[in-house]
């Protein structure tokens, strides 16, 4: 490494939020980035330690000590071409990936760890910028015929890798704009869509075909697509939630996250809603059950529509404020962690359950709870209400959709109910389809969905072409 004393003589520094009181007031992005002359003195921070372990936290494997050192030279240029030769989207990563990279670093013995993610969000800002990112058609054509089904991370990694192959590449996705989770799930103030854009258009410029607004298994019959292409791969996601059977589950105003979470993507993207019973917080007392981060996106957003007060209700115990590093190091470690929304002003429970939803007039009005212990066993005379005029279910996802495409496909599925394949072939049980992403994997994180997606398109491309010199 260029700066061999760096972690000794450069504190951690890392980007700051605007302050809550101006970024509730509206949806864009509000973290603020460190200068250029910052990025790279971090990026002299990074302390060649001879095993990277960031490598290991990693899920697509960055090599993350090359481009810091990269960056700390000024050679932002290389810096992307390394990155983006195992990530197609370190601009989304950058925004919304926890970094598991962070806790794997050496340096986070300390509490001290590089600052991997603001460095790559930094590099693939810049790129972007000085007009480094081109689209990358391939320079032959295989004559084979892809359909990628499901236009989330997963899928759109598989689709460019497939496309830069030489394949024909179709997308199908079921919403009106491409994008699926990084569209509609994830909030305009964590990801402004304008990223989500020009990543689609650079794709539709290296061959790949959207086909938006088309749902396969309803529009178009799954048998179709076996037919008329060479491979079928299965990226919809993980998108059945988990539900709350308690008595009152019906009321109006009980919802699921993610038919709150899209309504106000929609209304941003000046989408139509397709509801006539939009899902709004302003002037109401909101309650969101799950306390992960699509629980927190739901915070952020309640927030910024109005709300009148925001609480957070999570079955699990609350988690230590600190980690034992000597016992969790590189994994990443159970922690009391703070998201940005919650920091706006909600109201966290630990060791909650929900035993009823109470309302009148068939609308919700207030949910009865009861604290549990260690087992998840009621605690005696620990009942307590909580009024509640919205009550948004953020209790993550079990599995795939089933009804539809995976029916009429057949594909056997595993113990979770995910489609069934491994890591290596990402071959399901019907012959030449594929699949990856949360759909085979189950509910995880995108940066996951995007090492899923290029080892999938690895995979498909050894299939059509008995060899490929697509990376894994």
């Amino acid at each position: 490494m260029g700066k061999v004393t760096g972690f000794l003589e450069i504190d951690r520094r890392d980007r700051r939020y605007a302050p809550a009181s101006d970024r509730i007031r509206g949806y864009k992005e509000f973290v603020i980035p460190l200068s250029e002359q910052a990025t790279r003195e971090q990026g002299a921070r990074c302390m060649d330690c001879g095993i990277p372990y960031c490598h290991n936290g990693c899920p697509v494997n960055n090599q993350i000590p090359d481009w810091n050192d990269l960056v700390y030279r000024g050679n932002w240029q290389e810096a992307s071409r390394n990155l983006h030769s195992t990530n197609n989207f370190p601009e989304f990563t950058g925004r919304i990936c926890p970094a598991p990279c962070e806790a794997s670093c050496t340096l986070n013995l300390n509490d001290a760890a590089v600052t991997i993610k603001t460095i790559e969000n930094a590099i693939a800002d810049k790129a972007w910028a000085e007009g480094w990112i081109k689209p990358e058609p391939a320079s032959t054509k295989t004559g084979k015929s892809v359909a990628v089904i499901g236009s989330g991370p997963a899928g759109l990694a598989c689709a460019q890798q497939l496309a830069r192959a030489g394949h024909d590449v179709h997308v199908y996705e079921k919403n009106q704009k491409p994008g699926g989770l990084l569209r509609y799930g994830i909030p305009e103030f964590k990801l402004e869509k304008r990223h989500v854009d020009r990543r689609v258009e650079q794709m539709k410029a290296e061959g790949v075909t959207f086909h938006c607004g088309v749902h396969v298994g309803i529009d178009v019959a799954a048998a179709e697509l076996l037919a008329k292409y060479d491979a079928v791969v299965l990226a919809g996601g993980a998108e059945k939630p988990r539900d709350l059977p308690v008595p009152g589950r019906d009321l109006r105003g009980v919802h699921y996250a993610m038919e709150f979470l899209p309504q106000q993507n929609r209304r941003l993207g000046k989408e139509p809603l397709k509801t006539n019973d939009p899902i709004l917080a302003h002037g109401k007392h909101v309650v969101v059950i799950g306390g992960g981060d699509t629980g927190s996106d739901c915070i952020g957003t309640s927030i910024r529509q109005g709300a009148l007060s925001v609480t957070q209700l999570e079955i699990m115990p609350e988690p230590p404020g600190k980690e034992n590093k000597l016992l969790t190091w590189p994994d990443w470690p159970l922690k009391m962690r703070t998201s940005s929304s919650q920091e706006e002003g909600a109201n966290r429970d630990f060791a909650v359950n929900t035993r009823q939803i109470k309302g009148q007039d068939g609308v919700v009005t207030e949910i009865e709870c009861v604290r549990v212990d260690h087992k998840f066993q009621p605690v005696p005379g620990s009942e307590f209400p909580l009024k509640a005029d919205l009550v948004l279910l953020a209790m993550g996802f079990v599995s795939p959709v089933r009804e539809g495409l995976l029916e009429q496909l057949g594909v056997a599925l595993d113990g979770r109910g995910n489609v069934q394949a491994d890591m290596k072939a990402y071959r399901s049980s019907v012959d030449k389809v594929f699949t990856c992403g949360d759909m085979r994997r189950g509910q995880s994180l995108v940066v996951w969905a995007i090492r899923e997606g290029r080892q999938a398109a690895h995979a498909v491309d050894t299939h059509l072409m008995g060899s490929t010199t697509l990376p894994r």
